[in-house]
């Protein structure tokens, strides 16, 4: 998945105001304790972050 369509989902189910504030500021395990915006600069790809998202905020299957 392209870093643009990432952030393109994450607007999409968060609104883009509060996609920005958790991907910056939200700490998630399953990204070993990082913010979405430090896994991405830590070379994880955007798929890995994207499922670490859907399963932490439990986005349904059909929006994932």
């Amino acid at each position: 998945m392209r870093h643009t369509t990432f952030r393109q989902r994450m607007a999409e189910e968060f609104g883009r105001v509060r996609a920005e504030m958790l991907a910056q500021d939200h700490v998630l395990s399953s990204l070993g304790g990082r913010t979405v915006d430090q896994a991405l600069e830590a070379g994880m790809s955007t798929k890995e972050v994207w499922q670490a998202v859907c399963e932490a905020f439990e986005i349904p299957l059909e929006r994932r």
